[in-house]
């Protein structure tokens, strides 16, 4: 997986540009509504930058995150409530093409990462977890991509007996001891090590499985996807999308302690803190702004793992991967 932030983030020529850049007049600013998971999540990780920082001003648009929990997320994305979903899970944008929904994955914001954790002293290995309840959002692609790791290490998954919460629920779920182990990620996992450090982490051998099936370390998993008809209209806006969420990712990786400040408001210092170690290491967090045609053969293997657990029932288009231009 693509984890180094020192050249893609940091780049000089990317920070005086944004220096250079100043927020258009608010009659020019083209308005956009977008629907993203709510915190913590990933899709919730860039928005609070970007408006706090108004690269959406400066890049020409009038930019509204609306939160919503991840099923009613599908439902209110594929259905065409909303056009642009800004916590795009690349299996469900394979999935919602397969169901006849055209809609395409404009570009990649973070690369997959997911865990289990327990507090349970029998419990060493994702194995033991047969037979035995598991809190997870069984409705993400991350569940679904968990669901494929934990298969490549023998595990019999009709035998976890998942108990179904939505995001916000599962660092609660964790703290409680309210299940066996519980299948969470990041943000989730740094603010969970910061409220309970001795909590148990089982390894899923990521980077392990999926080069020896890929030959790839880098996992596209979460991004911004529009309606393939939007985005034929609106060619124009998604380079200024795109540079939006480019700054923030900059911006974020150079300022980790004043952008966990915009990510965790109600957070407490512990919180801050563990916000800001995960941006600094990216090794969990996985940012990797990257466009979808960049990253296409990448992409395709992501759709394969998702068809060899009978995710997807078939291979999604190629127009899922956004070929227009980024600039």
């Amino acid at each position: 997986m693509q984890r180094s932030l020192s050249g893609r983030f940091l780049s000089g020529l990317g920070a005086i540009a944004l220096l250079a850049t100043s927020p258009a007049s608010a009659q020019d600013l083209q308005k956009l509504s977008i629907v993203v998971f709510g915190a913590p999540s990933l899709g919730a990780f860039l928005p609070p930058v970007i408006k706090a920082q108004k690269l959406d001003e400066k890049n020409g648009l009038s930019i509204t995150f609306e939160e919503r929990t991840p099923d009613a997320y599908t439902a209110e994305f594929n259905s065409g409530e909303f056009q642009v979903g800004g916590s795009a899970a690349l299996l469900t944008v394979g999935l919602a093409d397969l169901r006849g929904v055209k809609v395409t994955y404009l570009f990649n914001l973070f690369d997959y990462w997911g865990t289990v954790v327990t507090s349970r002293p029998e419990i060493n290995s994702i194995k033991d977890l047969e037979g035995k309840d598991l809190a997870a959002a069984k409705g993400t692609t991350n569940y679904v991509m968990f669901d494929w790791f934990a298969r490549q290490l023998g595990v019999d998954t009709s035998k976890l007996s998942v108990i179904n919460t939505a995001t916000p629920g599962l660092v609660g779920y964790a703290l409680a001891d309210r299940a066996t182990a519980v299948q969470l990620w990041e943000p989730a996992y740094a603010a969970l090590r910061a409220k309970k450090p001795d909590i148990k982490t089982l390894d899923l051998k990521i980077a392990e499985s999926w080069n020896r099936e890929t030959g790839s370390r880098n996992i596209p998993y979460l991004g911004v996807a529009a309606h393939a008809d939007w985005a034929e209209k609106n060619k124009t806006l998604i380079p200024k999308l795109y540079a939006a969420y480019r700054q923030a990712g900059e911006w974020t990786a150079a300022h980790p302690d004043d952008a966990a400040k915009l990510i965790s408001p109600k957070g407490n210092d512990g919180d801050r803190k563990a916000i800001a170690d995960l941006i600094r290491a990216n090794d969990r967090l996985g940012m990797n702004i990257r466009a979808a045609a960049e990253v296409g053969k990448e992409i395709r293997s992501v759709y394969e793992a998702g068809r060899s657990i009978g995710f997807l029932p078939g291979g999604p288009s190629a127009a899922t991967i956004y070929a227009g231009p980024m600039q």
